[in-house]
């Protein structure tokens, strides 16, 4: 299985770039992460071109504030569970500044929240990277997540 991550707008940070490296490079081996950062014209704009970044086959998590809160089990949970159906990719959408629209809500197979707390989008970049490496420690039983 594949992960892509659609993140509205610029490429990483420099102050970042490194940490979501370190991530993507613990987890290349068995969960390739791909990235895409379409261009912020208008929610509108945005919602079309996340649109046209997912096949049909994709399934979707929209990251948003409003979603459901999700813990690392249970995100291993749902990485287990879209391996054992042969999901070929899993792909997680940061929402905008200003949501996203209502195309892309009804796309999602499932809305998450990481948070209670509102974050901005390069650091969410990093949150999710961290956390998909978690959910992967997890469901192999590697040591990085202590209970």
């Amino acid at each position: 299985m594949k992960i892509l991550i659609i993140s509205p707008g610029k490429a990483h940070s420099p102050e970042l770039r490194d940490a979501i490296a370190e991530y993507e490079t613990r987890l290349r081996s068995a969960l390739p992460v791909e990235w895409a950062f379409p261009s912020i014209s208008d929610k509108d704009g945005e919602s079309v071109a996340i649109l046209k970044l997912i096949k049909t086959d994709d399934v979707v998590v929209l990251l948003d504030e409003r979603g459901k809160e999700i813990n690392s089990p249970g995100l291993a949970e749902l990485l287990e569970g879209n391996l054992n159906v042969s999901t070929k990719r899993l792909v997680f959408v940061i929402g905008g500044a200003f949501g996203v629209s209502d195309a892309v809500i009804a796309r999602a197979d499932r809305t998450l929240k990481l948070s209670s707390l509102v974050f901005p989008h390069m650091l969410v970049r990093l949150i999710l990277i961290e956390q998909l490496y978690r959910a992967w420690s997890i469901r192999t039983g590697g040591k990085y997540h202590h209970v």
